[in-house]
């Protein structure tokens, strides 16, 4: 996807060889234009699918799913990864270390929004380690529910996150897959 890579070389900082913030318009202030083409994208790429529910994880990726959602017309739930007394005690949780906090979260998910009949797509803004992913696929998988498919806005295409989704033969979508962040500088995989 041209238009978003164009918007990671502009906009994207390079912190080390492994952290790129892109907060100016992924996760902290939102550009809504590249999100509406973000869900597009998604949903030619997925269009194939039978989707009952978009599944995401707090906070970055609510946004990026809502866009989606509105394209195939489903639901967004999202893993909440703090318990809070109107949280339903009856609930999917699966143990999610996010590289950016450097800390390990419960996730949980209310056992009355992923059943067995839905047929879920993830979406998130990053794939590296596939950390989140995994923690949302167990989910689904504790739901007696299916997976088709992990839409993802950013991966980092030199940590492992691909093979390990790719390896439970589930389909993956990366808009912009990064090959490599060296002296501040991106290189997207062709």
């Amino acid at each position: 996807m041209e238009l978003l890579k164009n918007r990671i070389t502009k906009d994207g900082k390079v912190i080390g060889s492994d952290v790129l913030k892109v907060d100016s318009f992924l996760n902290h202030q939102i550009d809504v234009k590249l999100f509406k083409e973000i869900g597009k994208e998604f949903k030619k790429r997925f269009d194939k699918k039978e989707i009952t529910k978009i599944l995401t994880i707090e906070s970055s990726g609510i946004g990026i799913a809502c866009i989606t959602a509105q394209y195939f017309d489903v639901p967004v739930v999202f893993a909440k990864k703090h318990a809070g007394t109107n949280m339903d005690k009856d609930s999917f949780q699966s143990e999610v270390f996010s590289f950016t906090k450097g800390k390990s979260y419960n996730v949980r998910v209310s056992k009355k929004y992923i059943l067995p009949e839905d047929k879920v797509l993830i979406i998130d803004d990053f794939l590296a380690n596939a950390n989140a992913a995994s923690g949302l696929i167990d989910i689904i998988n504790q739901a007696d529910a299916k997976v088709v498919g992990v839409g993802i806005v950013i991966e980092k295409g030199f940590q492992q996150g691909r093979k390990i989704i790719e390896d439970q033969n589930i389909q993956l979508e990366s808009l912009a897959i990064i090959e490599s962040m060296r002296d501040g500088k991106i290189v997207f995989k062709n």
